[in-house]
């Protein structure tokens, strides 16, 4: 899936690991990525951990996407400043599941973000999921 992610790739994200549940995703902060108050837009932060979730939710086989999420930002990304997303499953039951990701510079928590996922159809498919 991942491979196929133009997005998160177009923004120079990494896949550093990737297990059963859980990924690991690198982004580094660059001077496009920083907002008017000269930190890193919080949206890029979310969509690294986003990417990070996904690959972990996807790492079971079924087409799995976004239910909902949240991210809590607790400390302020700078230009340059490189970004380590770990994901880790929490629990799947049926076609849902429950996903939390540490975004990381160094030791330094930056950011918790949780992911809800819910297993779907395949997308080339033209059936309701």
């Amino acid at each position: 899936m991942f491979a196929a992610d133009e997005a998160s790739r177009g923004l120079g994200i990494e896949l550093l690991e990737q297990g059963e549940g859980t990924a690991v995703l690198r982004m580094t902060v660059t001077r496009s990525m920083v907002n008017g108050h000269g930190i890193a837009h919080g949206g890029y932060v979310f969509l690294l951990a986003d990417s990070a979730f996904a690959c972990a939710c996807n790492s079971h086989g079924p087409t799995t996407v976004a239910a909902g999420a949240d991210i809590t930002f607790a400390a302020p990304a700078h230009e340059g400043d490189v970004l380590v997303a770990s994901a880790e499953e929490r629990t799947r039951y049926g076609r849902s599941g429950l996903y939390d990701v540490t975004v990381r510079r160094g030791d330094e928590v930056m950011a918790e973000f949780r992911g809800r996922s819910r297993s779907i159809r395949s997308t080339t498919s033209k059936e309701p999921a």
